[in-house]
């Protein structure tokens, strides 16, 4: 029987792609290998966001290729539509094809007579006739890589075109799943007993199937019986409304957490990115975000992220510090920063990346430091608190975990078997990127 392996690069979209993946090869007889010198066909991931991701696919792909001549390498993501890297790869990987034409995958498996049957998606007319064939592998049942959390997408691709940004031309327009199948997929998990459901999506706030939107979709999931956390990434400002917002803030199992991309805080460097929205705009959401949780859930603890790109072209000194104003009033509990990265085929590749990598650097550095502050000033209202915890992994005599406000939680395992619950947890200490407790 022929085997396979997948590797993942970059974001939980494609993570959840390829547990779908995994359950087609496995529905039709391949077999997982534990490593990529056992498979007779391994699957790359790919993400295009930084060069560094892109150049690990490179030197993984060429070692496999030296290794193994038979080896069938297929290359999927964000890369896979790149003239540039069809070229660089041509001559090493044996096919290429973007996630929403799943049927080249099917084709090629055919073609190459990999010893599998039964090889249609099994996806009924019914489903195809009211959904765009660009998601119709999403109607696969995945092969779970976790027993306790779980990826929902319920939309994929965009129409935004940031600057900077490969995902509109990886993924294509943006297309929602029918509410019905995401509300299925869901139940049948917490039957299961799954703790954490995150809902996926490029911008899942522009999520739409029929009257229903992204606000009353969240309703729909938060009625469903069962203990469970509802977390949902990643969401676009422009879309942030006063609807969502009360109901991020009000449905109970709808973690008190709220991931806001704010990537700049010059307005002019914003509108170079083609974000749609002014710093002003921003700041306006941020605070409504607060003010509802602090009406709809008072007394309870919650926390804001953001990401911000440093150095994207252009950027002035001046303009970089209007980013770390921005975060001294927004008050982040975390941001996941990235240096820019110029993108073949985005708007920002025809741009002049004219800050240093020195400079960058330097840049990440000195919001770092703002951040730290923040992060330290806001966990310390963790303290003294006895807050559910999701037992996330077992290591070293302690336990890890998260809070319902994403915060990371570090527990001494006094206790067995214990991953994958939920439980109260006594925070002890509250230190700048972490907490420490022990079980109530």
């Amino acid at each position: 029987m022929k085997k396979y392996f997948i590797k993942t690069f970059g974001c939980q979209m494609n993570h959840s792609d390829s547990e779908r993946i995994a359950a087609y090869l496995e529905d039709n007889k391949l077999k997982p290998a534990s490593n990529p010198e056992k498979a007779d066909v391994v699957v790359f991931n790919t993400c295009g966001v930084r060069q560094m991701a892109e150049d690990r696919v490179y030197g993984q792909i060429h070692n496999i290729r030296k290794k193994k001549q038979k080896t069938k390498i297929i290359l999927t993501g964000c890369l896979a539509n790149r003239k540039d890297v069809q070229k660089r790869l041509k001559d090493k990987v044996d096919l290429f094809f973007p996630i929403n034409e799943f049927e080249k995958l099917e084709n090629f498996v055919i073609g190459n007579s990999l010893e599998i049957e039964n090889l249609k998606l099994k996806i009924s007319a019914q489903k195809i006739s009211h959904i765009q064939e660009s998601i119709a592998y999403l109607s696969i049942n995945p092969k779970y890589t976790n027993n306790f959390q779980a990826f929902v997408p319920i939309m994929t691709g965009c129409n935004n075109f940031c600057a900077y940004c490969v995902v509109p031309y990886a993924r294509g327009r943006e297309v929602s799943r029918p509410h019905q199948e995401i509300i299925k997929e869901i139940k049948a998990l917490i039957k299961k007993g799954y703790q954490e459901i995150t809902l996926l999506g490029q911008n899942v706030n522009s999520y739409h199937d029929s009257k229903i939107n992204f606000s009353q979709l969240l309703k729909k999931v938060d009625a469903i019986p069962g203990n469970f956390r509802i977390l949902f990434v990643s969401n676009h400002p422009k879309d942030v409304n006063d609807e969502m917002i009360e109901t991020v803030t009000s449905c109970k199992k709808v973690c008190e957490y709220f991931h806001l991309p704010l990537q700049a805080g010059s307005d002019e460097v914003l509108r170079r990115m083609n974000r749609k929205y002014t710093a002003k705009d921003y700041l306006k959401i941020v605070n409504k975000i607060k003010k509802a949780f602090e009406k709809n859930k008072p007394g309870k603890l919650f926390s804001i992220t953001s990401d911000i790109i440093v150095g994207f072209p252009g950027e002035t000194k001046k303009q970089f510090e209007e980013s770390a104003e921005m975060m001294r009033k927004a008050e982040y509990d975390m941001v996941y920063f990235g240096q820019f990265s110029p993108r073949p085929g985005t708007a920002a590749w025809k741009m002049k990346d004219n800050v240093s990598k020195t400079e960058k650097a330097r840049r990440e550095k000195y919001l770092n430091e703002i951040l730290k502050k923040t992060t330290s000033e806001n966990n310390k209202s963790h303290a003294g608190k006895t807050l559910e915890v999701l037992i996330e992994k077992e290591a070293d005599e302690f336990y890890y975990g998260k809070t319902r406000t994403m915060k990371n939680v570090k527990i001494p395992a006094t206790g067995k078997g214990l991953v994958g619950k939920i439980l109260n947890v006594k925070i002890a200490k509250a230190n700048a990127w972490n907490l420490e407790g022990k079980l109530n």
